[in-house]
């Protein structure tokens, strides 16, 4: 196999053969290929896509490079969600013991940061002791006896993907439907899950930028599902502002356990009950959505989720006093300084991205795969859209610490947020549902 014209015929549209990518990808997960030659094709793959067939194939051949986790000896519905990524997005957090509460089983593998800010196992790490590396035995038990294990991938579980994923991170190609979906779809279904549920974020601060994008990419999942015989169904979500307040990941998981302690903002209540919602309909065929919706509202507000909770970070190391005192046990930063409004009037819009990128300058993500995130940095609305500001007002404080470039940062937020007449009524929080039937 000569990698270099593999390169060339993605590079000029030439459609792999089921050989060739198996062994591009067998090849690179041993070793024998660079990653700067992975990183030429991936960008050809960006630009030219996958046919049908070939990302089937290359799905089928990231989930068997490593082991397939079997859960039948663990019993209830083994059902797991995954999030495409946003700003503030730290719903993993509450939505696995919440859905734990509904009788599911969540064995969830999850990523780090991905793009401009950390992801969950970037959040759960922000607690002191709590660890994510645990092995597919330790694993299998914490699903089994707390219902839900919340780990990061191991040598062992979908390895290629490991891989793939530090390396788009940082070559510019983590926005390509076919590398999205298959890296969760292999990860994912290496899980030996019954069902999953997506998050698909939409809008400035998501990598689907469009519904019709995310609604290609939906679908495009949906379809590996049912190929490989495992309910998945999506939900598209707005991501043209922050998801809740924070911004930063102790910042975020300390919003999470607000939630979990019956508080907390309502669009991040909200996410998490329409996602465990949309598991319980997979594990179970159809749901009383509003008899359900309050099931888990009640979970939340009197502390069942919460509980759950400290026995999963108990259970993996960390300190449970944490769902107790957050913002005192949690990493902080040594300094929080205001952004205010340079005028008065109403928050029209907000770039969501701008703002990931504006606490990337402060450290609360990666810049490359190497890099260590700072846990305690970050932002803190207190302004959202539709809110009404005066000039001189705060609109949300920035966490620093020495080596945060709060210039930078300062310049991204001017540019991402505006101000000016009050505008249209917002989009719908949870945007549409998608089952495999087009709806």
């Amino acid at each position: 196999m000569r990698v270099v014209e593999l390169i060339r015929k993605k590079r000029d549209g030439g459609e792999l053969s089921s050989d060739e990518l198996r062994e591009l990808l067998d090849a690179y997960t041993d070793g024998d290929v660079p990653d700067y030659q992975m990183a030429a094709f991936l960008m050809a793959v960006y630009f030219n896509s996958m046919t049908e067939q070939e990302l089937g194939v290359w799905t089928d051949a990231m989930l068997h490079s490593g082991d397939v986790l079997d859960l039948s000896d663990v019993p209830g519905p083994h059902i797991d969600k995954h999030s495409t990524g946003g700003v503030g997005d730290k719903i993993s957090l509450i939505l696995a013991p919440l859905a734990v509460t509904a009788g599911l089983k969540v064995p969830m593998i999850s990523g780090r940061g991905l793009g401009h800010t950390g992801g969950t196992l970037d959040k759960l790490e922000s607690i002191p002791g709590f660890d994510v590396n645990q092995s597919v035995q330790r694993f299998k038990e914490l699903v089994r006896d707390v219902g839900c294990g919340l780990i990061g991938q191991t040598g062992e579980i979908a390895p290629a993907d490991k891989d793939l994923y530090a390396l788009r991170d940082v070559t510019g190609t983590v926005e390509c439907i076919p590398l999205i979906a298959s890296s969760i779809m292999s990860k994912k279904l290496a899980e030996g899950i019954g069902g999953l549920v997506l998050d698909v974020k939409i809008g400035s601060g998501a990598f689907m930028k469009s519904v019709e994008r995310g609604r290609e990419l939906a679908d495009s999942m949906i379809q590996i599902g049912e190929a490989m015989e495992t309910p998945v169904r999506a939900v598209l979500t707005d991501m043209d502002q922050p998801l809740g307040l924070a911004v930063g990941n102790a910042l975020e998981a300390a919003e999470a356990i607000d939630v979990l302690r019956g508080e907390g903002p309502s669009d991040v209540v909200d996410v998490s009950v329409a996602l465990v919602t949309e598991m319980m309909a997979v594990a179970r065929g159809s749901v009383d959505r509003d008899a359900t919706r309050d099931q888990l509202v009640s979970a939340l507000e009197d502390e069942t989720a919460l509980e759950v909770f400290r026995e999963i970070v108990e259970q993996q190391g960390g300190d449970p006093a944490v769902c107790d005192r957050p913002r005192e046990v949690l990493p902080t930063a040594d300094d929080v300084v205001p952004f205010e409004a340079d005028e008065a009037g109403s928050i029209r819009a907000m770039n969501a991205e701008e703002i990931g990128l504006a606490s990337l300058d402060l450290g609360a993500g990666r810049m490359t795969k190497e890099d260590d995130i700072d846990p305690a940095v970050g932002l803190v609305f207190r302004k959202k859209r539709g809110d009404t500001v005066d000039a001189g007002e705060p609109i949300l404080d920035m966490h620093i610490n020495p080596g945060s470039d709060v210039e930078s940062c300062r310049r991204r937020l001017g540019e991402a947020i505006e101000i000016g007449e009050p505008a249209d009524s917002p989009p719908s929080l949870i945007i549409e549902r998608r089952t495999g039937e087009g709806s």
